[in-house]
């Protein structure tokens, strides 16, 4: 079975509720109709009603299992209540105009609506940049519990290899205990995907074989996510060169005494340049696919596309979305 049919198992019928705020969109659309008829979640889109019915129309999809829905028309009393649970949740650093404001933005809109129940998760970024997308999540959603930043990692499969690469999208730079709570939360994406993580601290020294403090940074960072997150201690190593990582005969040379070494699933890059870097080759290169970035350490899900996304692309995001939903449920 192949990891979306596995997944699509595990969500069909849920009633997942996923809001789009580009509804507009003829890809949006099209995905929303197959996951609609398929059963596996419950799309709901935003933007104008007549521009959605028209694109509609044009590309011959039928909605009628799609819940579509106009900020613009907003009932006053809809309206009054979600200015006024933005206004709560941000603790008094907006005020209702500004929040009144805000909400014209339908990224804001879709993200309110998910904090607020009535969607379970956000997929987003098909018109959007990416910090459209974060924006409104970190402000209104916010970080899940013990974690202090969110991060971007991508899923790669090819046939019947699965790996997570992260962080790719998000923190320029990280300090140790960044990577330390990336290190931790690609664990979690790895287990929703029915991975058992090994995960490899990635430097490009292995064990002491190279000093300075780029070194320093991945052997602490390591520490840190073994004391963090003690039931993953013997699954998290570093610091490790990806041939030691990823390669058996390598890992016997270089780290012979390693639990993760040889055998690694999940690779945390110490900047986001090298992680950005190294998906891409193993994915133009490698012949991997490459899904996400997949945003970790939200307290709900929020995804974001890529602009040059297909409708195959925001079809696999959202199931992954839902499947991130149902774990941290």
């Amino acid at each position: 079975m192949s990891l979306f049919d596995e997944l699509k198992e595990k969500i069909q019928d849920e009633q997942i509720r996923l809001v789009f705020p580009e509804g507009e969109d003829v890809r949006i659309q099209g995905a929303a109709t197959r996951l609609a008829d398929e059963g596996l979640v419950q799309p709901i889109l935003l933007g104008d009603t007549d521009a959605i019915q028209e694109t509609a129309e044009t590309a011959g999809f039928d909605l009628s299992k799609v819940q579509v829905v106009d900020p613009a028309k907003q009932s006053a009393a809809d309206q009054s209540a979600m200015v006024e649970a933005l206004v709560e949740r941000r603790n008094g650093k907006t005020d209702a105009s500004t929040a009144k404001k805000w909400l014209t933005d339908v990224n804001y809109f879709g993200t309110m609506m998910v904090q607020m129940g009535q969607a379970d998760g956000m997929v987003s970024g098909a018109v959007h940049p990416t910090g459209d997308t974060v924006r409104p999540a970190l402000q209104l959603i916010k970080t899940e519990p013990g974690s202090r930043r969110i991060s971007g990692a991508f899923f790669l499969q090819k046939g019947d290899q699965r790996y997570v690469f992260a962080d790719c999208a998000i923190n320029i730079e990280l300090d140790a205990p960044t990577m330390a709570q990336v290190a931790i939360q690609s664990a979690q994406t790895a287990k929703a995907f029915g991975v058992d993580p090994k995960i490899a601290m990635l430097s490009f020294s292995t064990k002491g074989s190279a000093k300075g403090e780029m070194v320093d940074k991945v052997v602490e960072a390591t520490k840190l996510a073994k004391e963090m997150a003690p039931e993953l201690a013997d699954k998290i190593d570093g610091e490790l060169q990806f041939d030691a990582a990823f390669v058996p005969s390598v890992a016997e040379a270089k780290a012979p005494n390693s639990t993760v070494a040889g055998q690694a699933n999940i690779f945390v890059f110490p900047s986001l340049e090298a992680g950005n870097i190294g998906y891409k080759i193993a994915q133009r290169l490698g012949g991997f696919e490459a899904m996400g970035p997949i945003l970790q350490g939200l307290a709900k899900p929020v995804s974001d596309l890529s602009r040059g996304c297909s409708e195959e692309d925001v079809y696999k995001v959202a199931i992954i979305t839902a499947i991130q939903f149902q774990n941290q449920k």
